[in-house]
């Protein structure tokens, strides 16, 4: 391991605490997040292939490769069905208590995120990713929030089967930013 994969490891345990100490809607924490090893980083770089190729989707492709190019990765998700108890009506539900049935309803995910989600822990969790984006930019460690990434890592189990959202944050060291000038992959 080269001193700048040392350093990239670090900074992505650094985007951990980053993402677990940002605000979180009335002090609940509902946010999920791992370090992927190498090995399951291969592994989730191999599904986005296998993904991007059964459903078409070039992006998935294209973006798989930076996943394996990359140096780190963390993904970051939240318990999205875990309501805040505020009727607020965001999430399309009148009360708390609506959205709860329709969550405990919800069949088997067909699409890349599970739903109904809380619009409050949707808005922690935006907040949480852009934090540990945030720490990876102070420590000059290119990165890239990754839907496509993170859809995968849902389907891996990476964070678990509370998680209904995820993103994930490639990581990379090197002399040219890989997450752009990236090849389309149509």
């Amino acid at each position: 391991m080269t001193v700048e994969k040392n350093a990239v490891a670090t900074v992505a345990g650094l985007m951990a605490i980053s993402a677990r100490t940002a605000p979180k809607a009335k002090g609940q924490d509902e946010i999920l997040i791992a370090v992927l090893t190498a090995a399951q980083q291969k592994k989730l770089s191999r599904a986005m292939t296998e993904y991007g190729t059964k459903n078409g989707l070039g992006f998935f492709l294209r973006d798989a490769q930076n996943v394996a190019a990359s140096d780190a990765c963390i993904v970051i998700g939240a318990r999205g069905n875990a309501f805040v108890g505020i009727n607020c009506g965001a999430c399309g539900y009148p009360t708390c208590t609506a959205f709860a049935k329709a969550s405990r309803a919800a069949k088997k995910r067909t699409t890349p995120f599970a739903g109904p989600n809380c619009a409050v822990r949707m808005a922690d969790l935006g907040i949480a990713v852009g934090s540990a984006a945030k720490t990876a930019q102070i420590h000059n460690v290119d990165n890239r929030i990754m839907y496509t990434a993170g859809s995968v890592a849902l389907d891996l189990g990476f964070l678990g089967k509370e998680c209904t959202v995820a993103y994930a944050i490639p990581l990379s060291a090197s002399g040219k930013n890989i997450f752009f000038d990236r090849e389309s992959h149509k």
